[in-house]
C-alpha cells in the first residue's frame, strides 16, 4: 500500500529560512522518496550532500539513461514516485531514452534537469558553453514540465510535478533547476502529507461497487485478469485476498508477470501458458485491475476474447477515468486507485463465492504443462556437444535456481520469448520493460530495484538478472555500479553473438542462406572476463548442467561477502534464431490495424 504517512504537516525545522535544494529533498521526502540517482555536476553537489547526510541512498551511474532507469525501477519495486537528474545540455540529451521508456511504461518518475542561470539562458549569445533550450526537447514526452525560476516556486512546482506523476495514467514529469536559484532561501513552512495537494488512494462509487459484487456472485466462470500496476502499486497482497474470494483462476497480463504470494498455484501467464487460453475462452465475467488492455491483451476483444464476447461481462478498476472504454467497451467502471478499490471489492464480496468450476483443472493444467517443457528441454542440446546449449536448457536450468524471495530482473530479445514459456520459478517481484520494448535496462533496472529495496525495508535481497549478451551490451558499464554498492546480484548471460531476434526476422523474410547484415558481432567477447575487469566476480559455464551449480556457487560467494558475478553461457545461435516457442503468439501482439 502506498504509505500517505505523515497524516499530520511536518514540523517547522526551526530554521527561518531553507536553500531550494534542502526544500526539494524536504517535499519529495514526504512522499516517502529515499534515493536519488544521477551524476554530480554544479547544480546538484548540495542537493547529493545534503540528501547522503540525511540516510538517502544517493546513486552516481555510469550514464545518465542508467540514472533514469535506476529510478524508474525503484518506483516500480517502491509503489511511489521516483527522482533522478541530470547536468545540463549533454546530461539531459542523455536522460532522454529513460524518459520516454518511463512514458511508456507509465512510470512517475520526476526527472531534475540542471540549467545555467536564466539571465545567461535568455541573452541573445551563440556559442555558450554546454547549452541548449531543454524544456521543448523535454515536453512532448512528459506529464508536466516547469521551471523553479523563482525560489518561491519550489513547492508549487514540485507539488504539481509529484501530483501529476501519480495521477489518472502515472508518468513521469520534468523539474527544470536554473543555477540562479539553488542557494536562494525560501522560508521553512511545515511540508503538507501528500494528501494535501493531490488525491491519494481513491475508491469506487458505491453503487458500482455494488453492481461488481453482484455480477461477480453470479458469474459461473468469472477470472481475475492481473496488469502491470498492481505490481507497480504494491498491491499484491490485496489482490490474493481478492483472488481467493472470487475463488478463480488469475491471468498475467505481459506487464503483470510478477507472482502473487500465496496465489502462485492459480495464476497463468496470458497466451504463453495454455492454461490461460482455456480459461479465458471459458470465461463469462473479467475483473480487469491495472492494466491498459493493449496490444499484447489483443484489446479484450480479438482472438482467445472473440468467441464468447456476447457472453462476457467486464468490469474494469482503472484510476483514469478517460481511458475506460477506449480499447473495449466495459459493463461496470471502477474509478479509483487500484490500492484502494481492490480492498473496497473485496469487503463487498462477503464471504466470497464458490470455487469455479475449471479451477482446479487450470491449476493441474498449468503444472503439468511446467513439468513437460521441462522434461522436453532434456532432449535439447545441452553444451556437451558440438552444439552449444538450447535456449530452452539455459532458461529452464537459470529459473530453477532462482532464489525463492529474490528480485528477478529480465532482459534481451529471443531469450524473453524462451522465458516466457520455459521459466520455471514463479518470483513475486519481476522488472522488465514490459510496453515500450526498451532492450539494454536489466542491469540499471536490478541496481534500482535492489537499491531502493534495501532503503526502503533495510532488507538485502538476492537479484537474479537474466540476460541476452546483445542486451546487457547496452549498459555493462553499471555492473561497475553494483560492485561499488556490493550488490547480491547474479546475472546469467546467453551468449550466442548476434542480435538472435533480429536474425529470426532475416530468415522468415528471405529463408535460409541470407546475409543476415548487421546482426551479428565479435564471437571474442567474454563475459565474465569483463566482470572480472569491473571488479565482479565471473564464470563461464560451457555445458547446461553447469549452469545451476554455477549459480549457487555465486550466491555463496556473495553469502561469503563477496559481490555481484557474471555467469557466461553459449547459446545455440540456430536455435535461438529458429525455435522460439510460441513466436506465433507472440507475434499477435503487434496489430498493424487489425485489432
Amino acid at each position: 500500500m502506498y504509505d500517505d504517512n505523515p497524516q499530520a504537516d511536518s514540523k517547522p525545522s526551526g530554521k527561518a529560512g531553507v536553500p531550494v535544494y534542502e526544500r526539494l529533498l524536504d517535499l519529495f521526502e514526504a512522499e516517502g522518496i529515499k534515493t536519488l540517482f544521477g551524476i554530480p555536476d554544479p547544480n546538484f553537489v548540495h542537493l547529493c550532500l545534503e540528501a547522503e547526510s540525511r540516510g538517502w541512498t544517493v546513486v552516481s551511474p555510469r550514464h545518465e539513461a542508467a540514472a533514469g532507469f535506476m529510478a524508474e525501477a525503484a518506483s516500480r519495486i517502491t509503489g511511489k514516485p521516483a527522482v533522478c537528474f541530470g547536468t545540463l545540455g549533454p546530461g539531459l540529451a542523455n536522460m532522454m531514452p529513460a524518459i520516454q521508456c518511463c512514458k511508456v511504461e507509465n512510470s512517475p518518475v520526476i526527472f531534475l534537469g540542471g540549467q545555467r542561470a536564466r539571465v545567461t539562458e535568455q541573452r541573445v549569445r551563440r556559442g555558450r558553453i554546454q547549452f541548449v533550450r531543454q524544456e521543448p526537447m523535454i515536453q512532448d514526452s512528459v506529464k508536466y514540465s516547469g521551471v523553479i525560476e523563482y525560489a518561491d516556486q519550489v513547492d508549487e512546482i514540485a507539488h504539481e510535478a509529484t501530483r501529476v506523476a501519480m495521477s489518472g495514467t502515472p508518468g513521469p514529469c520534468y523539474i527544470e533547476y536554473p543555477s540562479h536559484v539553488i542557494l536562494e532561501e525560501v522560508d521553512a513552512t511545515p511540508v503538507p502529507a501528500p494528501s494535501r495537494y493531490r488525491l491519494t488512494n481513491q475508491g469506487a462509487d458505491g453503487d458500482r461497487l455494488a453492481q461488481a459484487a453482484k455480477a461477480i456472485m453470479e458469474a459461473k466462470n468469472p477470472i481475475l485478469l492481473v496488469g502491470h500496476a498492481v505490481h507497480t502499486t504494491q498491491s499484491g497482497a490485496a489482490v490474493r485476498d481478492l483472488a481467493l474470494k472470487m475463488n478463480c483462476p488469475v491471468i498475467q497480463t505481459s506487464g503483470g508477470t510478477s507472482y502473487i504470494k500465496g496465489i502462485e498455484d492459480r495464476t497463468f501467464q496470458y497466451v504463453f501458458a495454455d492454461a490461460s487460453i482455456d480459461a479465458v475462452e471459458e470465461s463469462d465475467l473479467v475483473v480487469a485491475l491495472g492494466t491498459e488492455l493493449g496490444e499484447p491483451l489483443h484489446y479484450g476483444r480479438w482472438r482467445h476474447w472473440h468467441d464468447n464476447e456476447a457472453n462476457r461481462k467486464w468490469i474494469y478498476v482503472q484510476q483514469d477515468a478517460t481511458a475506460i472504454g477506449v480499447n473495449r467497451p466495459i459493463d461496470i467502471p471502477l474509478v479509483g486507485d487500484v490500492r484502494a478499490v481492490v480492498p473496497q471489492l473485496t469487503r463487498a464480496l462477503g464471504e466470497g463465492r464458490p470455487e469455479a468450476p475449471g479451477l482446479r483443472r487450470f491449476m493441474k493444467d498449468g503444472a503439468d504443462e511446467l513439468a513437460e517443457l521441462a522434461a522436453e528441454t532434456l532432449t535439447k542440446s545441452d553444451g556437451t556437444g558440438n552444439v552449444a546449449t538450447h535456449t530452452s536448457r539455459f532458461i529452464v536450468e537459470a529459473t530453477k535456481h532462482f532464489p525463492p524471495e529474490g528480485i528477478m530482473i529480465r532482459d534481451g530479445g529471443a531469450s524473453v520469448i524462451f522465458g516466457w514459456t520455459y521459466n520455471q520459478c514463479k518470483p513475486h517481484d519481476v522488472i522488465w520493460n514490459q510496453n515500450y520494448g526498451h532492450i539494454g535496462t536489466g542491469l540499471p533496472y536490478a541496481n534500482g530495484a535492489m537499491l531502493a529495496d534495501h532503503a526502503e525495508t533495510g532488507v538485502s535481497r538476492p537479484g537474479m538478472l537474466v540476460t541476452s549478451d546483445s542486451s546487457f551490451l547496452f549498459h555493462i558499464g553499471e555492473l561497475e555500479v553494483a560492485v561499488r554498492k556490493n550488490l547480491p546480484l547474479v546475472c546469467v548471460v546467453a551468449v550466442d553473438f548476434q542480435w538472435g531476434l533480429e536474425v529470426g526476422v532475416y530468415k522468415r523474410t528471405f529463408g535460409q542462406g541470407t546475409a543476415e547484415t548487421g546482426t551479428h558481432w565479435s564471437d571474442k567477447v567474454r563475459f565474465d572476463k569483463i566482470a572480472e575487469g569491473l571488479g565482479a566476480r565471473g564464470e563461464f559455464v560451457a555445458t547446461a548442467d553447469g549452469i545451476g551449480p554455477a549459480i549457487e556457487r555465486a550466491y555463496a560467494h556473495i553469502e561469503a561477502g563477496g559481490g555481484p558475478s557474471v555467469i557466461h553461457v553459449p547459446i545455440d545461435p540456430k536455435a535461438n534464431s529458429e525455435e522460439m516457442p510460441k513466436y506465433e503468439r507472440f507475434r499477435t501482439w503487434y496489430a498493424e490495424g487489425t485489432q
